[in-house]
């Protein structure tokens, strides 16, 4: 049995391919299934440590990205997309696996046409609220569809979809105690804390919100600020600036990445969170945490704007839109929701229901199921 994932390189394609893959290895193990190769077709690795913990082959396909503003880039990525199909082609056909997962981006762009010109069975698995254009070219031929929000499955053929929720990893499905969680960060037990993501790059909007509000909510809250690895010692910089008078400012502590164990100690003690609208709304929903989201203005199809008034229409989140995103209004929204025990109540209730904790098996279990007819 062999299966080809394939995604985009950011971490909302490739966090749950992972979490797909260690559904399939379980099964793997469990059921005593000889021979099974699990391999990872992309541009980059993005972690090569991650996939050899989750016995995952790497195969390098070079992707052309066709933007959707004007770029002379494009023209170059015209020749290397055309490249990547040739050898996506031969890889595909040297393995020939017996079905090829898709999670969107660029990248998953010529391994998807290398199955579908080899009659190999696709299955994709959409994040958004609004299908991304490689999926939704996918979705005419794929044998099966599964989506994250319910709201994108009207874009796709309706006997081929299912909304099953979002893949989400085995380290982070579940948060920690707060007990082992309050000792991991040192924290007061007697204080709410805010859990700031803004994804493993940072964002500059809400790092420096974060920093005008510092003052305000350092005198009641303690603070677990992940800031990007590029934005750390500019925001750790300005913080001790801002912070340098205050008796409080231990209970400030910024982070340029939270890894696995990291971010499921923050979920143990956290009481509300402030995010992006990218795939962390289902980890946050996991957790049954509520949130203050930030969608970016400028994502494509304003799909991150469509995923977090989607998850707000749950009850689940309140959002702020980068426009209103001040320091005041931040501030403002959290103490409004962490003050009231009956909306923090209703919205951590309305996080547990929208999360889908079965998500990332169900795909993996159908992944198994086709493998093992179509090596038959």
């Amino acid at each position: 049995m062999k299966i080809v994932f394939t995604g985009g390189g950011t971490g909302g394609h490739f966090y749950p391919l992972i979490a797909v893959a260690q559904k399939v290895n379980q099964i793997i193990d469990k059921e005593k299934i000889i021979d099974a190769k699990l391999y990872y077709f992309s541009d980059d690795p993005y972690d090569k440590e991650i996939l050899f913990e989750n016995r995952l082959l790497y195969e390098e396909v070079k992707a052309g990205k066709m933007r959707t503003y004007f770029s002379f880039k494009n023209f170059s990525d015209i020749f290397k997309m055309f490249f990547g199909v040739i050898n996506a082609i031969y890889k595909i056909f040297t393995i020939y696996p017996d079905v090829v997962f898709g999670k969107g981006g660029y990248a998953s762009f010529p391994t998807i046409l290398a199955a579908r010109i080899l009659r190999i069975p696709v299955v994709i698995h959409e994040s958004d609220s609004v299908p991304g254009r490689v999926n939704k070219w996918a979705g005419h031929f794929a044998k099966k569809i599964a989506v994250s929000f319910n709201v994108a499955a009207e874009y796709f053929p309706k006997e081929k979809v299912a909304w099953i929720g979002h893949p989400i990893r085995v380290e982070i499905e579940h948060s920690s105690l707060r007990e082992e969680a309050l000792k991991y960060f040192k924290l007061e037990s007697d204080l709410p804390v805010i859990l700031i993501l803004g994804g493993s790059q940072g964002a500059e909007l809400i790092n420096n919100t974060v920093l005008d509000a510092l003052p305000r909510l350092i005198k009641n809250y303690q603070i677990i600020h992940q800031t990007g690895v590029n934005n750390f010692k500019n925001v750790t910089g300005r913080a001790e600036v801002v912070l340098a008078s205050s008796p409080d400012k231990i209970r400030y502590l910024p982070f340029n990445f939270l890894n696995p164990l990291a971010m499921k100690m923050a979920a143990g003690v956290a009481t509300i969170v402030v995010s992006r609208a990218g795939s962390t709304l289902f980890e946050i929903a996991s957790w049954g945490i509520p949130s203050i989201i930030v969608p970016i203005t400028t994502s494509n199809g304003d799909h991150q704007k469509k995923n977090a008034f989607s998850y707000a229409y749950e009850g689940a989140c309140n959002v702020i839109e980068e426009a209103n995103m001040t320091g005041n209004i931040l501030s403002s929204e959290i103490e409004r929701i962490t003050n009231d025990k009956e909306i923090w109540n209703k919205m951590a209730q309305n996080a547990k229901i929208f999360g889908k904790p079965d998500a990332a098996y169900k795909i993996a279990r159908e992944l198994v199921d086709i493998a093992l007819t179509h090596e038959k």
